[in-house]
Protein backbone atom coordinates (compact mmCIF):
# COMPACT_ATOMS: atom_id res chain seq x y z
CA UNK A 1 0.00 0.00 0.00
CA UNK A 2 1.22 3.76 -0.77
CA UNK A 3 -0.51 6.89 0.44
CA UNK A 4 0.25 8.89 -3.10
CA UNK A 5 2.71 10.94 -1.52
CA UNK A 6 5.44 11.29 -4.28
CA UNK A 7 8.94 10.86 -2.41
CA UNK A 8 10.90 11.73 -5.35
CA UNK A 9 10.74 11.74 -9.26
CA UNK A 10 13.27 8.97 -10.56
CA UNK A 11 14.28 8.42 -14.67
CA UNK A 12 13.62 5.57 -16.78
CA UNK A 13 16.92 4.21 -17.97
CA UNK A 14 16.26 1.26 -19.63
CA UNK A 15 13.02 -0.81 -21.10
CA UNK A 16 13.49 -4.61 -22.28
CA UNK A 17 11.58 -6.80 -24.30
CA UNK A 18 12.36 -9.97 -21.83
CA UNK A 19 9.58 -13.21 -23.02
CA UNK A 20 6.89 -11.26 -24.32
CA UNK A 21 7.02 -8.69 -21.41
CA UNK A 22 9.26 -6.12 -19.97
CA UNK A 23 12.21 -5.66 -17.85
CA UNK A 24 12.32 -2.11 -16.38
CA UNK A 25 15.43 -0.22 -14.96
CA UNK A 26 14.78 3.09 -13.00
CA UNK A 27 17.27 5.44 -11.62
CA UNK A 28 15.84 7.01 -8.45
CA UNK A 29 17.97 10.11 -8.10
CA UNK A 30 17.02 11.75 -4.35
CA UNK A 31 14.74 8.44 -3.38
CA UNK A 32 16.48 6.80 -0.19
CA UNK A 33 16.95 3.14 -0.99
CA UNK A 34 19.01 2.18 2.10
CA UNK A 35 15.98 0.34 3.70
CA UNK A 36 14.82 -0.80 0.21
CA UNK A 37 15.22 -4.48 -0.20
CA UNK A 38 15.06 -7.37 -3.22
CA UNK A 39 10.71 -8.20 -3.22
CA UNK A 40 9.92 -4.61 -1.79
CA UNK A 41 7.53 -2.56 -3.74
CA UNK A 42 7.81 1.35 -5.28
CA UNK A 43 5.41 2.42 -7.40
CA UNK A 44 6.50 4.62 -10.13
CA UNK A 45 4.32 6.62 -11.80
CA UNK A 46 1.32 4.88 -9.88
CA UNK A 47 2.32 1.41 -10.65
CA UNK A 48 3.07 -0.61 -7.90
CA UNK A 49 6.31 -2.56 -9.31
CA UNK A 50 8.56 -5.21 -7.17
CA UNK A 51 12.02 -4.62 -6.67
CA UNK A 52 13.89 -7.43 -8.28
CA UNK A 53 17.99 -6.47 -8.31
CA UNK A 54 18.99 -2.74 -6.56
CA UNK A 55 22.13 -1.96 -8.84
CA UNK A 56 22.90 0.90 -6.28
CA UNK A 57 21.20 4.25 -7.98
CA UNK A 58 18.20 2.56 -8.18
CA UNK A 59 15.94 -0.76 -8.79
CA UNK A 60 15.25 -3.22 -11.61
CA UNK A 61 11.42 -4.62 -12.04
CA UNK A 62 10.10 -7.05 -13.94
CA UNK A 63 6.34 -5.75 -15.63
CA UNK A 64 3.55 -8.37 -16.35
CA UNK A 65 1.17 -8.56 -19.61
CA UNK A 66 -1.48 -7.76 -17.39
CA UNK A 67 0.61 -4.42 -15.98
CA UNK A 68 0.71 -3.34 -19.44
CA UNK A 69 -2.22 -3.79 -20.64
CA UNK A 70 -3.83 -1.51 -18.22
CA UNK A 71 -1.17 1.09 -17.56
CA UNK A 72 0.66 3.33 -19.60
CA UNK A 73 3.84 1.48 -19.21
CA UNK A 74 3.97 0.10 -22.84
CA UNK A 75 4.69 4.13 -24.24
CA UNK A 76 7.33 4.65 -21.46
CA UNK A 77 11.03 5.26 -22.94
CA UNK A 78 14.38 6.29 -21.64
CA UNK A 79 14.88 9.33 -19.81
CA UNK A 80 11.44 9.95 -18.81
CA UNK A 81 11.02 10.79 -15.56
CA UNK A 82 8.35 8.86 -13.42
CA UNK A 83 6.89 9.38 -9.48
CA UNK A 84 8.26 7.65 -7.20
CA UNK A 85 7.23 6.36 -3.93
CA UNK A 86 7.89 3.27 -1.42
CA UNK A 87 5.78 1.36 0.21
CA UNK A 88 4.25 2.41 3.07
CA UNK A 89 4.89 1.25 7.00
CA UNK A 90 3.35 1.72 10.17
CA UNK A 91 4.74 4.71 10.95
CA UNK A 92 4.08 6.55 7.80
CA UNK A 93 2.13 9.56 7.89
CA UNK A 94 -1.18 8.83 5.74
CA UNK A 95 -1.10 12.18 4.14
CA UNK A 96 -2.71 11.21 1.16
CA UNK A 97 -5.39 8.62 0.72
CA UNK A 98 -5.45 4.47 0.49
CA UNK A 99 -3.23 4.08 -2.76
CA UNK A 100 -2.93 0.40 -4.18
CA UNK A 101 -0.87 0.76 -6.92
CA UNK A 102 -3.20 -1.32 -9.10
CA UNK A 103 -3.83 1.23 -11.99
CA UNK A 104 -8.06 1.25 -13.10
CA UNK A 105 -7.08 2.62 -16.45
CA UNK A 106 -5.46 5.08 -18.69
CA UNK A 107 -6.63 8.45 -18.67
CA UNK A 108 -5.96 11.59 -21.02
CA UNK A 109 -5.30 15.42 -20.06
CA UNK A 110 -7.72 17.37 -22.26
CA UNK A 111 -6.37 20.90 -20.77
CA UNK A 112 -4.68 22.72 -18.71
CA UNK A 113 -4.63 26.32 -17.54
CA UNK A 114 -3.66 29.00 -14.71
CA UNK A 115 -5.71 29.08 -12.04
CA UNK A 116 -4.28 32.32 -9.66
CA UNK A 117 -0.94 30.14 -8.54
CA UNK A 118 -2.31 26.88 -9.33
CA UNK A 119 -2.68 25.01 -12.37
CA UNK A 120 -6.44 23.70 -13.50
CA UNK A 121 -6.39 20.31 -15.18
CA UNK A 122 -9.09 18.70 -17.16
CA UNK A 123 -8.83 14.91 -17.41
CA UNK A 124 -10.88 12.49 -19.37
CA UNK A 125 -11.09 8.82 -17.59
CA UNK A 126 -12.14 5.33 -18.85
CA UNK A 127 -15.98 5.09 -19.13
CA UNK A 128 -16.04 2.47 -16.61
CA UNK A 129 -14.17 4.39 -14.56
CA UNK A 130 -16.29 7.43 -13.96
CA UNK A 131 -18.94 6.11 -11.73
CA UNK A 132 -15.68 6.06 -9.33
CA UNK A 133 -14.77 9.80 -9.35
CA UNK A 134 -16.93 11.88 -7.56
CA UNK A 135 -16.58 15.58 -6.73
CA UNK A 136 -14.16 16.34 -3.55
CA UNK A 137 -13.44 12.43 -3.71
CA UNK A 138 -9.91 11.04 -4.27
CA UNK A 139 -8.02 10.17 -7.00
CA UNK A 140 -4.55 8.74 -7.68
CA UNK A 141 -2.78 10.24 -10.78
CA UNK A 142 0.53 8.55 -11.89
CA UNK A 143 0.90 7.97 -8.14
CA UNK A 144 -0.34 11.56 -7.25
CA UNK A 145 -2.98 11.37 -4.22
CA UNK A 146 -5.13 14.50 -5.52
CA UNK A 147 -8.66 15.62 -4.64
CA UNK A 148 -11.29 15.84 -6.98
CA UNK A 149 -12.89 19.47 -7.62
CA UNK A 150 -15.36 19.22 -10.52
CA UNK A 151 -17.11 16.43 -12.13
CA UNK A 152 -18.69 15.95 -15.92
CA UNK A 153 -19.65 12.69 -17.23
CA UNK A 154 -16.68 10.92 -17.48
CA UNK A 155 -14.47 14.17 -17.33
CA UNK A 156 -13.04 15.37 -13.77
CA UNK A 157 -10.78 18.70 -12.67
CA UNK A 158 -8.19 18.87 -11.01
CA UNK A 159 -6.61 22.05 -9.05
CA UNK A 160 -2.68 21.95 -8.80
CA UNK A 161 -0.81 23.88 -5.92
CA UNK A 162 2.83 25.20 -7.49
CA UNK A 163 4.51 22.37 -4.90
CA UNK A 164 3.06 19.43 -6.59
CA UNK A 165 3.99 21.22 -9.90
CA UNK A 166 7.62 21.29 -9.00
CA UNK A 167 7.83 18.20 -7.23
CA UNK A 168 6.15 15.68 -9.61
CA UNK A 169 5.71 14.52 -13.08
CA UNK A 170 2.60 17.02 -13.35
CA UNK A 171 4.65 19.69 -14.44
CA UNK A 172 5.31 18.07 -17.77
CA UNK A 173 1.46 17.47 -18.43
CA UNK A 174 0.17 18.97 -21.77
CA UNK A 175 -2.88 18.29 -23.34
CA UNK A 176 -2.85 14.48 -24.69
CA UNK A 177 -0.44 13.42 -21.94
CA UNK A 178 -1.90 9.95 -21.05
CA UNK A 179 -1.85 9.33 -17.17
CA UNK A 180 -2.61 5.84 -15.26
CA UNK A 181 -5.70 6.83 -12.97
CA UNK A 182 -6.40 4.70 -9.73
CA UNK A 183 -9.89 5.20 -8.22
CA UNK A 184 -10.46 5.63 -4.68
CA UNK A 185 -10.14 1.65 -3.17
CA UNK A 186 -13.09 2.09 -1.26
CA UNK A 187 -15.76 3.06 -4.00
CA UNK A 188 -14.64 -0.41 -5.73
CA UNK A 189 -15.51 -2.28 -2.37
CA UNK A 190 -18.39 -0.51 -2.22
CA UNK A 191 -19.73 -1.13 -5.29
CA UNK A 192 -18.64 -5.46 -4.91
CA UNK A 193 -20.48 -5.23 -1.41
CA UNK A 194 -23.59 -3.57 -2.79
CA UNK A 195 -24.17 -6.46 -5.35
CA UNK A 196 -24.29 -9.15 -2.32
CA UNK A 197 -25.02 -12.61 -3.33
CA UNK A 198 -25.38 -11.42 -6.77
CA UNK A 199 -20.99 -10.85 -6.62
CA UNK A 200 -20.66 -15.13 -7.09
CA UNK A 201 -22.78 -15.21 -9.91
CA UNK A 202 -20.65 -15.21 -13.39
CA UNK A 203 -19.66 -11.90 -14.86
CA UNK A 204 -21.98 -11.97 -17.85
CA UNK A 205 -25.00 -11.45 -15.20
CA UNK A 206 -26.46 -7.74 -14.62
CA UNK A 207 -24.27 -5.80 -12.08
CA UNK A 208 -25.64 -2.31 -10.63
CA UNK A 209 -27.64 -0.36 -12.96
CA UNK A 210 -30.72 1.70 -12.09
CA UNK A 211 -33.22 -1.16 -11.54
CA UNK A 212 -30.57 -3.29 -9.11
CA UNK A 213 -30.61 -0.21 -6.84
CA UNK A 214 -34.19 0.30 -7.16
CA UNK A 215 -34.73 -3.53 -6.22
CA UNK A 216 -32.89 -3.27 -3.20
CA UNK A 217 -34.49 0.42 -1.74
CA UNK A 218 -31.50 2.72 -2.74
CA UNK A 219 -33.60 4.19 -5.71
CA UNK A 220 -36.93 5.39 -6.49
CA UNK A 221 -38.23 6.65 -10.30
Amino acid sequence: MFTGIIEAVGDIVAVQPSGGDLRLRVKTNELDLGDVALGDSIATNGVCLTVVELPGDGYWADVSVETLDFTTLREWQGGMPVNLEKALTPQTRLGGHMVSGHVDGVGEVLSRHPDARSERFRIKAPAELAKYIAHKGSVTVDGTSLTVNAVDGDEFELNIVPHTIERTVIGSYQAGSKVNLEVDVIARYLERLLLGDKAAQPSSSKGIDLAFLAEHGFYRS
